[in-house]
């Protein structure tokens, strides 16, 4: 390992450590991080003579993984439930987005091919981009978010057969333009693997035919086999080694056959996804995914043309924003087709309507299959990293903006609630479910506010009596009876939205009983520090059970069992009790001094309390 190896890789790493965090500081998201990163260090790439080409198409070897880890996710039962929206939905998309990209390229005088390859590559959307900003902002349950994974999915699955058309389109005078440049310095060095060369077309169909069906087998039937078999060396490097040693085989093998090393993957993934191996794989995989895609992004990034850009700086603007306006009408159009309303039908009309990173996968495999000449693809890179570096405006003026707009209209919007219920359920998701089921079982009569309308909807087909709206807004809560309610249970699956909620109503309706969902310790303290005294963990009582398990795996009786976990359940409230004087909602915990100093000191007094505890309820066994 030469020196300026180790120092380009060191520069790269480096760079995303740097870029990423900050970029994730202000909202950018890890992939423009990346890409960021590139540019950053591109000049210094270019100055020691990296071959920033090459680490690129080694780096796609992240992509490969991504597609496998794609296909070891595809879950049959979800996809058949939302299969509407993934093939109607996305399928339209894809197809009309690229059916008016292909127009607009070929009346700019590109052949039908290029203006074809174009359209796949802008069809797509950024998946990585787009998804963690709707996790970040607690939107991805909403409708307008619930539509645009559905979407993305579907284009994640579309690449692979994009993957196999593009060969199809190779312009004839750019293959005989490589041929030729080849032949100078072709001198018959290099190993060949090739399985297909020399075969006439029905041969080549076998061979690829046989190809496809031995990943099927062997995902069916030796995979489990071969983990079992290294499973006996009890060594966590076997279990990574072997992971990466299938997907490795796997691209080899679609290589070999003239196949793209991407379609081969997902395809194994997809006869794994029922495998028992199945999470081993996906967690054994993924960290290296995550560096080899950092990386391509990297590459990616370092490799955007500066000179070529302003050279055509108004060229590259135009397309970049209409490429968005384009994206956008059809998203909106298809939106209004299928009842997204308000918000969401801007949430998805905004958020998706970016260039995807997988658009940089395809340029690179375009070019090198000779569809898309050498200029024409480093105008499209620069398109696509542009509509990337731009999404974060267009999620701003998404929450600056429309949002606001829509949730003042929303009281007209919103069902008119005509329910006399003294119980209220802010929303019915996994947590709140159970608590209507269980509260109408008994007897009791409940409103029910949720903000999909699309579980609304299924809830309606069972019979229930439920209502669409925001239970967080104080108009709705009042059309759902708060002023004579006896009982607000706050179940909604946002964090600030239920501290927000919960403050509200401690204030303004002091004798309404509230029982609010905790999503986590810290939140405990939020809800305690804005008046909430009847707090549920939503998953505390579950792991007290999965603990009373274990003491009983261990030998104990469940009598005694229940006594070590009733103990550790008093300690643990009369902790948290204590400690919920010191906190302060205002402050992170790790700098609130009193509050650090208390958990320091009781550290030693809890265990001696909680071994005492046990040695008491263990002593009549």
């Amino acid at each position: 390992m030469t020196p300026e190896f180790m120092l380009i890789t060191f520069v790269l790493f480096l760079a995303g450590v740097l870029a990423v965090p900050i970029a994730s500081r202000f909202g950018l998201g890890s992939v423009l991080g990346y890409l960021i990163a590139g540019i950053l260090i591109g000049p210094f790439l270019t100055w020691v003579g990296a071959d920033v080409v090459s680490l690129q198409h080694f780096a796609e070897f992240g992509v490969v993984m991504m597609l496998f880890i794609v296909g070891l996710e595809m879950n049959p039962k979800a996809l058949w439930q939302m299969r509407g929206r993934i093939f109607v939905l996305g399928g339209l998309q894809v197809g009309v987005t690229t059916a008016l990209v292909m127009a607009v390229a070929m009346a700019f005088g590109q052949t039908w091919t290029v203006g074809l390859a174009i359209g796949l590559i802008f069809a797509l959307s950024s998946t990585a981009i787009v998804n963690q900003t709707l996790k970040e902002k607690g939107l991805l349950k909403s409708d307008g978010g619930q539509s645009s994974f559905a979407v993305l999915l579907f284009q994640d699955i579309a690449v692979i057969p994009m993957l196999a058309l593009v060969p199809l389109l190779a312009l004839p005078e750019l293959m005989e333009a490589a041929h030729l440049g080849a032949g100078h310095d072709d001198h018959g060095s290099g190993l060949n693997l090739s399985l297909v060369e020399g075969l006439n077309g029905w041969q080549t169909a076998l061979v690829t035919l046989a190809a496809i069906g031995g990943v099927i087998a062997a995902g069916q039937y030796l995979v489990g086999p071969i983990f079992r078999f290294v499973a006996r060396a009890r060594l966590r490097e076997l279990y990574v080694t072997t992971a990466l040693m299938i997907v490795l085989g796997i691209a080899l093998l679609m290589t070999m056959v003239g196949l793209s090393p991407a379609l081969g993957t997902f395809l194994a993934g997809v006869v794994l996804a029922g495998n028992e191996f199945r999470h081993e794989l996906e967690s054994d995989i993924d960290p290296f995914r995550g560096i080899f895609l950092g990386v391509f992004f990297i590459t990616v990034g370092a490799s955007i043309d500066f000179a070529l850009l302003w050279e055509n700086l108004g060229l590259v603007l135009g397309l970049t924003f209409g490429l968005i306006a384009l994206k956008a009408i059809v998203l909106l159009s298809l939106a209004r087709a299928f009842r997204l309303t308000g918000g969401d039908k801007w949430l998805f009309g905004l958020g998706m309507a970016q260039a995807g990173e997988f658009g940089f996968v395809l340029i690179s495999y375009s070019v090198a299959n000779f569809v898309l000449p050498g200029h024409i693809a480093d105008l499209l890179l620069l398109v696509v990293a542009l509509t990337m570096l731009l999404t974060p405006a267009l999620f701003i003026l998404y929450d600056r903006v429309i949002a606001p707009r829509y949730s003042r209209q929303q009281e007209q919007e919103a069902d008119e609630i005509d329910s006399e219920a003294q119980i209220v359920v802010a929303g019915h998701g996994r947590f709140g479910g159970i608590v209507n089921r269980a509260l109408r079982g008994a007897g009791y009569e409940t409103t029910v506010v949720d903000y999909s309308a699309e579980q609304l909807a299924i809830l309606r087909r069972f019979g229930l009596h439920v209502f669409f709206g925001d239970a967080t807004r104080p108009d709705l809560l009042h059309a759902a009876g708060i002023d004579e309610a006896k009982v607000l249970v706050v179940a909604i699956d946002d964090k600030e939205a239920i501290t927000g909620l919960v403050r509200y109503v401690t204030e303004h309706h002091p004798n309404v009983h509230v029982i609010a969902r905790a999503i986590d310790r810290w939140h405990v303290y939020d809800l305690w520090s804005v008046g909430c005294r009847d707090i549920i963990r939503e998953v505390f009582d579950s792991s007290l059970r999965a603990t009373r398990s274990a003491f009983e795996a261990l030998g104990h009786s469940r009598t005694t069992a229940q006594g070590l976990v009733d103990a550790f359940n008093d300690m643990d409230r009369k902790t948290m009790l204590e400690l919920a004087d010191l906190y302060d909602i205002n402050i992170p915990p790790q700098e609130n001094e009193p509050y650090v100093a208390r958990v320091r000191d009781m550290q030693s007094e809890w265990e001696t309390e909680l071994r005492g505890n046990m040695e008491a309820v263990t002593a009549g066994e």
